[in-house]
């Protein structure tokens, strides 16, 4: 184990389910396809393996999240406010953080069936790609800089205070943020938070996301198993792109596709692994659990924090 874990439990697969009383998986293998980003690889048997376990620990959690607010509110001498409990999802680009947010959105919501599971990625605060040409870091985005963290972390405290917020919405078609569109998130009772980059904040040293964070969670793997993982997936975006002009992955179907390929891997050396080894991966053990990814998407193993 290395320093960075050496405040966190390491739990095999094998002892994480046995944790967890097998039941229903909760959906079906259909809903589970539906929901499963490109290229991803997951089934039923790893729904019942790592994430009813997991459920049951977030259980854990808001239990201890509700007890502490109320006691904080009798020392206080307060009336009880409901606050939503956060979930902070991040890790690398390709390594699985959608697939992981949109399960639990669904398990949590199957769970607690009274109460509403919001899920928002960061990617709508990512600053428009005009504003990121004209600061010259277009090449930069998805790094620190090219996030606006002020508006995030309002959008946070907005939400934690019980109030509803408009956010931007970002499209994955175009590349960019689509002018004049918000999503409006109205006081959930879950608010699950997906982005690479949910564990940090590069403007401001004082406040972080975490600070925000009920439950959180890094997905891990290995960089070479990331990199097999991002190529496939922008194989699948250019089938995809072949016969949308709009979309902003047709630019590179008209190159061969050894070409395009060849393409995919420069970027993923030069700008996404990067940012992975210099502001993600860093910030990895300000998670309470990691999960950790094997070659075939399997989660292998789980730490989680003492």
């Amino acid at each position: 184990m290395t320093t960075e874990f050496i405040n966190f439990d390491k739990i095999s697969r094998q002892s994480w389910q046995e944790l967890h009383q097998k039941s229903q998986p909760l959906l079906t293998e259909e809903e589970l396809d539906s929901i499963k980003s490109l290229n991803d690889s997951i089934n039923i048997q790893d729904v019942i393996d790592v994430y009813l376990p997991l459920i049951s620990l977030i259980q854990i959690y808001k239990n201890n999240q509700e007890n502490l607010s109320f006691a904080k509110s009798i020392f206080l001498k307060k009336d009880v406010s409901n606050r939503p409990f956060i979930i902070g999802i991040s890790g690398s680009v390709a390594v699985g953080k959608s697939t992981t947010s949109r399960l639990l959105q669904l398990l949590l919501s199957r769970t607690f069936k009274s109460s509403t599971v919001e899920m928002v990625t960061t990617d709508g605060f990512l600053y428009p790609n005009q504003t990121l040409i004209e600061q010259g870091i277009l090449d930069r985005k998805g790094f620190p800089e090219s996030y606006d963290m002020e508006n995030l972390l309002n959008f946070l405290d907005t939400i934690k205070n019980g109030e509803s917020a408009q956010i931007p919405v970002y499209s994955h078609e175009i590349y960019d943020i689509v002018p004049n569109k918000r999503q409006t998130i109205k006081t959930p009772d879950f608010l699950i938070l997906e982005g690479i980059n949910v564990f940090q904040n590069q403007q401001n040293n004082r406040l972080y996301m975490n600070d925000y964070f009920d439950f959180s969670i890094y997905i891990d793997a290995d960089s070479d198993n990331i990199e097999k993982w991002y190529l496939e997936r922008f194989e699948s975006l250019l089938e995809l792109a072949e016969t949308d002009p709009t979309n902003y992955y047709n630019r590179f179907t008209s190159m061969k596709r050894k070409e395009a390929l060849l393409l995919a891997k420069d970027i993923w050396k030069t700008i996404n692994l990067v940012n992975l080894e210099n502001y993600i991966e860093p910030t990895r053990n300000r998670a309470e659990l990691v999960l950790h990814k094997s070659k075939n998407h399997k989660i292998d193993e789980i730490y989680l924090k003492k």
